[in-house]
């Protein structure tokens, strides 16, 4: 499973002109199920990100996590992580899980986050949505669940 993360002093999606999800101080996490993955890859990326310490404390530095904050998830699906660029100028999505696949992992990974009391909303998995977001820092990290 592979998620981008950043931090954010808010972030909605929005869905035919409708917002669907939002928050205030928090995470952005846009999600991709990769080929092979499973419901343990769901897990241990939650775990690690709801442990991230990527928020300030009281001296600024980043000491803190989205649980230890109060904040917020907003989690996105975004097959395009899976792009491939290594040939050609026309991306390649091979690797990203079937659809199928690839939503039921999206919605346990947000069931995972929930599980862990973050509170969490959601984008609608492979409608077209406009993710608006204000990054904080900009802190932006890149993971996935095999590193």
């Amino acid at each position: 499973m592979r998620c981008l993360i950043q931090r954010v002093s808010e972030a909605s999606v929005t869905v035919d002109g409708a917002v669907i999800g939002q928050i205030g101080q928090g995470l952005l996490i846009l999600v991709c199920a990769m080929d092979g993955d499973d419901e343990a890859a769901g897990q241990k990326l939650a775990t690690k990100i709801s442990k991230l310490r990527i928020f300030r404390d009281d001296d600024g530095r980043m000491n803190k996590s989205v649980t230890d904050i109060g904040g917020s998830c907003l989690i996105v699906s975004q097959f395009t992580l899976a792009a491939d660029t290594s040939r050609g100028n026309r991306p390649g999505f091979s690797t990203a899980a079937a659809p199928d696949v690839g939503q039921a992992l999206y919605d346990k990974f947000c069931d995972q986050m929930r599980a862990l009391d973050l509170p969490v909303e959601t984008g609608e998995f492979g409608a077209d949505m406009k993710v608006a977001l204000v990054n904080d820092g900009p802190v932006t990290i890149w993971m996935d669940s095999d590193t």
